[in-house]
């Protein structure tokens, strides 16, 4: 699992593969991720937007970018906490994910974005 705490804002995340929706022999690799976003500060904040860049080893990037994450924008109180699970499609064994969340202060209406923390995705049996 990766971390990163930055402005009282902690960000989790773990990946697994999945063997189901994958197509090895083609080189279709699928991936979840699990994202948990805890807010420890005392203000209310609204995750706003999320940008991701998506690295493909040696084939090069994709970039997603859109507002809030799979279609909600949720907001958080002191101590609360949001989960959400997606997914990435690699066109290698092997790579990884970085990005940054942007985030609304309800209180102060302050925006300011959060690094999420690298991660990588690597196909089971590479780790032998």
């Amino acid at each position: 699992m990766e971390q990163k705490i930055e402005q009282k804002i902690i960000i989790s995340v773990s990946t697994w593969f999945r063997e189901d929706l994958s197509d090895v022999e083609n080189n279709n690799f699928f991936f979840n991720y699990k994202i948990n976003i805890q807010n420890t500060s005392n203000d209310r904040v609204q995750l706003t937007h999320r940008y991701w860049k998506i690295e493909h080893l040696t084939l090069g990037s994709s970039v997603v970018s859109g507002s809030g994450v799979i279609g909600e924008q949720p907001i958080l109180g002191k101590n609360e906490s949001f989960d959400y699970i997606s997914g990435c499609e690699l066109w290698n064994p092997y790579g990884r994910m970085s990005g940054f969340y942007s985030f609304l202060n309800t209180e102060t209406n302050e925006e300011f974005t959060i690094e999420i923390p690298s991660f990588k995705m690597v196909y089971p049996p590479l780790l032998n």
